[in-house]
């Protein structure tokens, strides 16, 4: 199929998707004056190549996004081309990425053609990725690079619903977080001290020694808290000491 091709498709396939769901299915937020349009030029089309999307959790508590159920700045980079300053959204239960599109409401971005984005929330990018062929399923989807060096940290987030009551109605989204940490290409289950006192065990008490001495307080799911120790590992690494 050409790309003059493609685009018909796209845009006849897009119309003829009905745009008044039923509550059955859910809704849109196609109508919603607050959302700022991401953009139809024809160079843009094979990132809004995706479908519709309708909330189907409107009656459990909380939201099932990341960081925020608004739309915030970030890139996508699909195929190897990015788009800059895109208005996207983390869907975290459904592990999908949103953006508004004129006139059909909201896409949910095809993510197999995804290869990373970021997202710009509180001064800060954070920068995705996704994994498609890791023999461990719970890693395959988009994860977070947070660390970067001679060891590597990825971060998965999640969120489930919690049942709270029968028919559905006082249901509520939960966030869990997962972490990973890489030292030769192998990512491992990381959730505390005694996990990389495991993982690093030849230079235990220099790691744990350079902890009490910093004060630095390691969290179990957050990864953020790892990012120090992780620095000064990779420092052993580069003085011959690991």
């Amino acid at each position: 199929m050409n790309r003059f091709c493609h685009i018909v498709w796209l845009f006849v396939s897009l119309l003829t998707t009905n745009p008044q769901p039923s509550v059955a299915k859910g809704k849109t937020e196609f109508q919603n004056p607050d959302i700022r349009w991401s953009d139809t030029l024809p160079e843009n089309q094979t990132l809004y190549n995706g479908r519709v999307w309708y909330n189907l959790y409107t009656e459990v508590e909380e939201n099932q996004f990341l960081f925020s159920e608004e739309f915030l700045v970030g890139s996508v980079t699909m195929r190897g081309r990015t788009y800059s300053n895109v208005l996207i959204r983390y869907d975290i239960y459904m592990d999908e990425i949103l953006t508004p599109y004129q006139p059909v409401g909201i896409l949910r971005l095809n993510k197999e053609m995804v290869d990373s984005f970021s997202i710009h929330f509180h001064d800060r990018d954070y920068i995705f990725f996704r994994i498609s062929d890791s023999t461990n399923d719970e890693m395959n989807g988009f994860v977070r690079e947070v660390y970067s060096g001679k060891t590597r940290l990825i971060a998965r987030y999640e969120k489930k619903i919690e049942k709270l009551a029968d028919g559905g109605r006082y249901d509520k989204f939960y966030q869990i977080n997962k972490i990973y940490i890489s030292t030769d290409g192998k990512f491992r289950t990381i959730a505390g001290k005694k996990d990389l006192y495991r993982i690093f065990n030849n230079e235990k008490k220099t790691i744990r020694n350079y902890i009490n001495k910093n004060n630095i307080q390691i969290i179990r799911d957050d990864a953020e808290s790892y990012v120090p120790v992780l620095r000064f590992i990779d420092s052993l690494t580069k003085q011959g000491m690991l």
